[in-house]
């Protein structure tokens, strides 16, 4: 039997999460079923579909903290190769930049996840900013080919840091050494994951019923000052409801709930704008309604690193 199912709290936090999503699945199935007009019934169902794509994520977060450590990096090294695939496919690459490319998919971004999962955290902390920051530009111009030198580089170290880099500090959670935590790690991955994804699902509850002023009408159109406003504070607040089930105090609590609300929402808007930039709506149909792998994972991807680094700094001396 996994070791996840001998922690009663973290079995507690499982149920809580499925309670929250049966009771939206539930509000939303009602909705659907009333008469509105047509631009509620569209409204509705955008909900309908972001919380059949958050039962799907529910899943994949469940399934890293089930199978434990290794199978906790598997299932993210695959979240982050699906996301990069989706990236890269969008993104004009030449052929100069196949060689690089390769290396990336096959050399850079296993040896990131084995490196978290060796915990070999000076090396896995620089892989990608540093080492892979050099070698990236340095490949392609081996290749010869200068046409858009810069952009050609930025955008696959760019890709990397988002989609592997930042990623891979969410399975990181469960090789941290938190004195008097031991054996509870799996917790931390699932409160984070339920934080940021309560926040998403909040601030878009929000933003329908009393959003008023765009905070950047151009990168997404639906994002609200109120939606996000509310959502934060919601989201927090639910994040510091859940204090008992961490090492954190309540403050602390609320403190790392605020962080992963802010960056998550960061994470999303940036996405956005990248979207906007390439031209698209989304970056794939792995999820039913929402897009890919990164249009769902692009809040976690900012707000994974700054929240491992905070517990490993503060909580794992």
């Amino acid at each position: 039997m996994p070791q996840a199912f001998h922690d009663a709290t973290l079995m507690w936090m499982f149920g809580a999460v499925l309670v929250a999503l049966i009771i939206f699945q539930v509000t939303g199935n009602i909705l659907k079923n009333r008469q509105h007009p047509e631009a509620g019934r569209s409204t509705i169902d955008t909900l309908n579909a972001r919380i059949r794509a958050w039962w799907k994520m529910c899943v994949i977060f469940f399934l890293s903290i089930l199978l434990g450590r290794i199978g906790a990096l598997v299932v993210f090294a695959v979240i982050s190769f699906l996301a990069m695939r989706e990236y890269m496919t969008l993104v004009p690459t030449r052929r100069g930049d196949h060689r690089t490319l390769f290396w990336s998919f096959f050399v850079i971004m296993p040896l990131q996840y084995y490196l978290v999962g060796a915990q070999r955290y000076g090396l896995f902390a620089i892989m990608i900013p540093v080492l892979a920051f050099i070698f990236v530009p340095t490949s392609i111009a081996i290749a010869g080919d200068t046409s858009n030198f810069l952009e050609r580089s930025v955008k696959i170290q760019f890709g990397l840091m988002v989609c592997v880099y930042c990623l891979s500090h969410a399975p990181a959670l469960l090789l941290l050494n938190i004195p008097g935590f031991a054996g509870h790690n799996a917790r931390l991955l699932l409160y984070l994951g339920f934080v940021d994804q309560m926040n998403d699902i909040l601030q878009y509850l929000w933003d329908k019923l009393i959003g008023r002023h765009k905070i950047a009408w151009r990168v997404s159109p639906n994002k609200t000052w109120e939606g996000f406003a509310a959502g934060v504070v919601s989201a927090t607040a639910i994040g510091t409801a859940l204090w008992w089930a961490t090492p954190f105090t309540p403050l602390q609590s609320a403190g790392m709930s605020f962080m992963i609300c802010l960056l998550g929402s960061a994470g999303s808007l940036v996405i956005s704008a990248l979207k906007r930039d390439i031209g698209i709506k989304d970056f794939g149909v792995v999820i039913e309604g929402q897009g890919g792998i990164l249009d769902h994972v692009d809040s976690l991807c900012f707000a994974a690193p700054i929240f491992f680094h905070l517990v490993r700094y503060y909580f794992a001396p």
